[in-house]
């Protein structure tokens, strides 16, 4: 681009941005939520179990204590798409998160199956953190002083040459964080390869686990649904069977401050989660796991269900991929991602201008997950990296947003381009 060229680039953007200011949006395109539309899918769960319908399969009263697994008929639905057996399986309240939660306390109060002490009595514990990766995650680590180490993302899941070598050295690398299918944020799919690399590879930490947060089992995009290979018969095989805890939830499936959540793991990790989990609780909420059962039937009454969610939330990314193209294709400015399923899209925006146009789309109304959420301790060393959640906001506000997205990426590029920032 010629000196001329570029200023008049700048120009452009500059009075674009200025319209859009002026037009005083109020947007947010900040968390993953499910929309109205999607939460009304599931209304008839409110209707549910229904006066006198409190009967388990195995007859027990559901409104009653006890039953720390969970009802099995809702595990049986749930194994499959978790891939995990339902005797393996443990359905619990409404928070994957939560269970995510409690077992790092209990991994660092109490001796998970292998491990020589607690977490907690050890000079330093570690984590392995693929980056782009989930904010949350992050902040469990952060709450409980776990050092993270980033590990690249590549197209297949984490690159394992590097994991392999971080996890084989080091006896303070206890764990890794895994979003294994449509992962947050960048909708990567775990290769097949990269599963058993991760099932089979040595480990310094007898105890090493891998927190497998399946949270999108079922959330595809397309006519052509991605499957992953199976890490916990992964790990059996590989003789590692204590190696895999897995988690899911119905979050983004039915109601999600009202889902269950679910682990699945090792009979010894089961049995170490149940006996820590029975000094806190009674049993998880049983009605809300029957009226689940209930509607959802069965393994394909969870696949129509999820079809009907995807003819709500497909328009939209739809949308955000047709606005990028037209705004930013080819301009060299950004890049994005082509999610198969999942909640998000990564934006790539030139190095160390993501904070400013973050910044800049807030001065214009537009919220975004801040700068650096998707990377350990809030810092993206590219500054780069930016994630978008298509999913709460109406078409019509979504396609605003996304447009005026790209009117902040173009000033912050252009003013790059021309030595300004």
């Amino acid at each position: 681009m010629t000196i001329e060229a570029s200023t008049g680039a700048l120009e452009r953007a500059r009075k674009a941005y200025g319209e859009l200011v002026a037009r005083g949006l109020s947007l947010d395109l900040t968390r993953g939520k499910p929309a109205p539309e999607q939460l009304g899918l599931s209304d008839a769960l409110l209707a549910l179990p229904g006066t006198g319908r409190y009967r388990a399969a195995d007859g027990s009263d559901v409104r009653n204590y006890g039953n720390l697994r969970g009802l099995r008929e809702l595990r049986e639905i749930f194994a499959g798409p978790l891939q995990v057996p339902a005797d393996q399986l443990l359905a619990a309240g409404n928070s994957s998160l939560e269970l995510m939660h409690d077992c790092l306390v209990h991994a660092l109060l109490g001796v998970v199956p292998g491990a020589e002490s607690r977490w907690a009595d050890q000079e330093r514990i570690a984590f392995l953190c693929p980056v782009p990766g989930y904010d949350r995650h992050f902040f469990l680590c952060e709450r409980f002083g776990i050092e993270m180490i980033p590990v690249p993302m590549t197209d297949d899941g984490p690159d394992m040459d590097e994991v392999e070598r971080l996890a084989a050295a080091d006896p303070a690398v206890k764990g890794i964080w895994c979003v294994p299918k449509y992962s947050n944020p960048s909708g990567v799919c775990f290769s097949d390869e990269t599963t058993a690399r991760l099932a089979a590879m040595p480990t310094a930490a007898p105890d090493f686990r891998i927190f497998w947060d399946n949270a999108y089992a079922v959330h595809h995009l397309t006519d052509e649904p991605v499957e992953i290979a199976d890490l916990l018969a992964a790990c059996a095989a590989a003789g590692n069977p204590d190696r895999a805890l897995v988690f899911g939830s119905t979050s983004k499936i039915t109601t999600a401050g009202s889902g269950v959540a679910f682990f699945g793991a090792s009979e010894a990790n089961l049995d170490w989660l149940l006996a820590k989990n029975a000094k806190r609780s009674i049993g998880p909420d049983k009605v809300n796991q029957l009226r689940h059962a209930m509607f959802l039937r069965d393994e394909e009454g969870v696949r129509a269900h999820m079809e009907r969610q995807r003819a709500l939330l497909q328009p939209k990314f739809d949308a955000v991929a047709r606005i990028l193209e037209a705004e930013l294709g080819g301009t060299g400015l950004a890049a994005w991602t082509s999610p198969k399923g999942g909640y998000f899209v990564t934006l790539d925006v030139p190095e160390g201008c993501a904070k400013e146009v973050v910044r800049r789309a807030a001065e214009a109304g537009i919220v975004l997950t801040p700068a650096g959420a998707t990377h350990p301790y809030g810092n993206d060393p590219r500054d780069a990296t930016i994630r978008l959640a298509p999913s709460y906001p109406s078409l019509e506000e979504l396609e605003q947003a996304v447009e005026g997205l790209a009117v902040c990426v173009r000033l912050v590029g252009e003013e790059r381009r021309n030595g300004e920032r």
